[in-house]
């Protein structure tokens, strides 16, 4: 794997979209202690707005951009307000991402599928596309593309879970290709469980592109609750989640998981896999 133990430190810059809340504000909390340089990107404003003074004033040296990750000229933008500022980027965290309907995917509108692809792997897309090129011109560099567990074991949560699966192949392939065009540029996939976040309610930043919000179904509308219950009740702090992050960088992990609960959800994908499946529910 590349050498990544320079990343995290003093006077290193980090671009991390969805910082807002949630992880992507744990990450650049902890970035922040660690002396980094901040570039803190949402599509919330207000949001981006209070955690960014939050975060100034605590010291830290935080650049606050508006972006839609959705856009690849809104990426670009971010990239080049960036490099205006600090004149580097050591590590990108493709980050935002929302969540969208889990019922059946043939009753699905083109404009939910259309906004969660746009928004989770489009945005990883974008990101790759505009900051790649830069990190690999830095003397060490790392992407940390944040995926979920529900990327790495049988798929689950409609166009959610699809995205997510995308992610972590879109991950593998920019590490193969990496380390033969830029093998100075680590890769890391965060593949993070139950985490206490704003996920549930991600349709409140749902784009005009995308139209109105679907209405939800009795089933979705339990499912989503009891989701976001796990969500509340069993989810790790994104703290904890960042401490996962900076040692995975660290350590060149390329995987990083921030539980354990579902390791034999993960094993049995590749039994059955192997044996020919079909796949077994990955949970209750």
């Amino acid at each position: 794997m590349s050498e990544s133990t320079g990343i995290v430190g003093p006077g290193r810059v980090a671009v991390v979209t969805g910082a807002a809340s949630g992880i992507g504000l744990g990450l650049c909390e902890r970035f922040a202690a660690e002396g980094m340089h901040v570039v803190m990107a949402d599509v919330e404003e207000p949001a981006l707005t209070t955690a960014a003074a939050k975060l100034a004033g605590q010291g830290a040296r935080v650049l606050s951009v508006p972006t839609d990750v959705s856009s690849a000229d809104q990426v670009t933008a971010l990239r080049d307000a960036a490099l205006a500022e600090f004149g580097a980027v050591h590590l990108l965290c493709n980050n935002a991402g929302v969540g969208g309907p889990h019922g059946p995917l043939w009753e699905i509108p083109t404009c939910d599928w259309e906004w969660v692809l746009r928004v989770n792997l489009g945005g990883v897309i974008n990101g790759v596309r505009a900051f790649v090129p830069v990190l690999a011109a830095q003397d060490t560099a790392h992407v940390l593309n944040t995926a979920s567990v529900f990327g790495v074991f049988a798929g689950a949560l409609g166009p959610y879970g699809i995205s997510k699966h995308a992610i972590v192949a879109l991950s593998e392939t920019l590490y193969f290709q990496l380390q033969s065009a830029a093998p100075n540029v680590g890769v890391s996939v965060l593949c993070p469980g139950a985490v206490r976040t704003r996920f549930g309610s991600s349709a409140r930043n749902r784009p005009a592109w995308a139209g109105p919000a679907t209405a939800l179904t009795p089933a979705e509308q339990d499912s989503a609750a009891r989701f976001d219950q796990l969500q509340a009740a069993a989810g790790a702090d994104p703290a904890d989640v960042a401490d996962a992050v900076v040692a995975g960088v660290r350590s060149s992990r390329f995987y990083i998981l921030t539980s354990t609960n579902r390791n034999e959800a993960i094993a049995r994908r590749g039994r059955e896999i192997i044996e020919g499946g079909p796949p077994a529910p990955p949970f209750p």
